[in-house]
């Protein structure tokens, strides 16, 4: 098995283990600021039925109850699956140490400098490999999704935060630290005079939860992303002006990322990027109207063809590529 990606660094994992078995099946692990999310995966990139489980995260959740969350979820998996995983991957929201193996993400501050690599070798003899969630995702989509076929590339995720990875050259390139792509953090220029209390970066305006509290800052009743999309649908005028703060937002960072690197293609998944039918629609115009040269024009800002599988897959794809 070959997969379209290639390494930019050291190759994430290997295509047999010491003994000669080849690698056939991962433990994904996708941990993000809500929930925990585990399967075991084939090398097709196919979830094993049975074997996908989920738990709770939260920034309101103790370093102990977060572990817990993320080794019980993992132990689910691995005993709905009855036998032996080849090797472990894992997303995280960052950032992320790739060196030693550790997260620290921003939306669950108590878990920061988890040993997450060593925690988890527990479940394999293979290779475990930690990647931003958002290198996962580009992973995947370029692998079965809806960037394949691209040299030059983004996948990126819009929910409670915002996080991404690039593909150039064909390449998915982790960076040094293994945080590359992780757009959430890009400072943005000011918008209005009150911020709301959040940062000037694209995740502190743009994403699910920023949005909603701007919302809520303007007058808004509503208290989830489900609800501020309902009311965009109903003709609230300060639902429609928060989704759209949201996706001008994006659509300007994506817009300033290809003039940098001269993408081709964004695709855009997560929960928060169909709080709306036109959402992304809403991306594209605001990319194209932020061009400043015609070939930044030309990006295409499509939707993601894996959806909520995307994480799992590409955690998979870590250590089963080839």
């Amino acid at each position: 098995m070959s997969f379209p990606v290639r390494w930019i660094g050291s190759r994430p994992g290997l295509t047999a283990l010491e003994d000669g078995a080849v690698m056939y099946e991962a433990l994904a692990i996708d941990i993000g600021g809500t929930k925990v999310e585990t399967a075991i995966v084939d090398a097709e990139g196919r979830i094993r039925p049975g074997t996908r489980f989920r738990g709770p995260t939260g920034a309101a959740a103790t370093r102990e109850e977060l572990v817990a969350s993320i080794l019980q979820t993992a132990e689910q998996s691995v005993a709905a699956h009855g036998g032996p995983v080849s090797g472990v991957g894992i997303g995280s929201a960052g950032p992320i140490g790739r060196a030693d193996g550790t997260v620290s993400p921003i939306n669950l501050p108590r878990l920061a400098d988890f040993p997450v690599v060593a925690e988890l070798r527990r479940f394999t003899s293979g290779p475990v490999e930690l990647r931003l969630d958002g290198t996962c995702i580009a992973l995947a989509e370029h692998w079965q999704g809806a960037l394949r076929g691209t040299e030059n590339s983004m996948g990126i995720v819009v929910s409670t935060g915002i996080g991404g990875g690039i593909i150039l050259g064909s390449r998915l390139v982790p960076g040094t630290s293994g945080n590359a792509g992780h757009l959430g953090q890009m400072q943005l220029r000011r918008r209005e005079p009150d911020a709301v209390g959040t940062p000037w970066t694209l995740e502190g305006i743009a994403s699910g939860t920023a949005t909603v509290a701007w919302a809520r800052a303007q007058g808004w009743t509503g208290t989830t992303g489900e609800q501020l999309g309902a009311d965009y649908a109903a003709g609230t005028e300060i639902a429609i002006r928060a989704v759209r703060r949201s996706a001008e937002a994006v659509g300007e960072a994506l817009c300033s990322i290809t003039t940098l690197l001269d993408l081709e293609r964004v695709a855009i998944g997560g929960g928060f990027s169909r709080v709306s039918p036109d959402y992304l629609d809403l991306v594209q115009k605001a990319a194209t109207a932020a061009a400043l040269h015609a070939y930044a024009r030309e990006l295409r800002v499509v939707p993601a063809g894996l959806d909520a599988d995307g994480p799992l897959i590409g955690a998979a794809a870590l250590v089963l590529a080839g």
